[in-house]
């Protein structure tokens, strides 16, 4: 009787047991589930202009440039009051145009309010790569200061 007990065989465990491994990705991704919505993503207060003056438009009235929420922007001469609404790809050829002879006239950009950063970004891209000199920006004081 002696010789009845039977030994296992003690064999290497050739599976690797992955529930533990599955039980941290869990908790894991719990952690990173209940965390993510409290994550702000950093807002920029832009700055507002107490005061503003009046463009000196003595013989060089600016050519305003709208960037609307539809997508499509709109150009106005200020000299002729001609408007012309183009896409980014026209943008610079109709300000071109609208120059004429004096390449020195000012192009400003005017966006409402809700239309995205982006969108006026790529507006002053197109003018300054068709070399346009002056661009800026057409801004509003605010109600109630002088």
């Amino acid at each position: 009787m002696k010789g009845e007990y039977r030994t296992r065989s003690r064999r290497s465990m050739s599976d690797i047991n992955v529930v533990p491994y599955i039980d941290v990705m869990l908790v894991l991704l719990i952690i990173f589930m209940v965390t993510a919505p409290m994550i702000t993503p950093s807002i920029i207060d832009l700055p507002s202009i107490s005061q503003t003056e009046a463009p000196n438009i003595a013989n060089n009235y600016p050519i305003e440039v709208s960037v609307r929420q539809v997508g499509l922007l709109q150009v106005k001469d200020l000299k002729t009051n001609s408007i012309a609404e183009v896409s980014l790809e026209n943008l610079a050829s109709t300000v071109i145009e609208f120059q004429g002879e004096n390449k020195k006239r000012p192009v400003v950009i005017s966006a409402e309010k809700k239309i995205e950063y982006q969108s006026v970004v790529d507006t002053m891209d197109a003018l300054q790569k068709a070399s346009i000199e002056k661009v800026g920006l057409l801004v509003q004081s605010e109600p109630g200061k002088k």
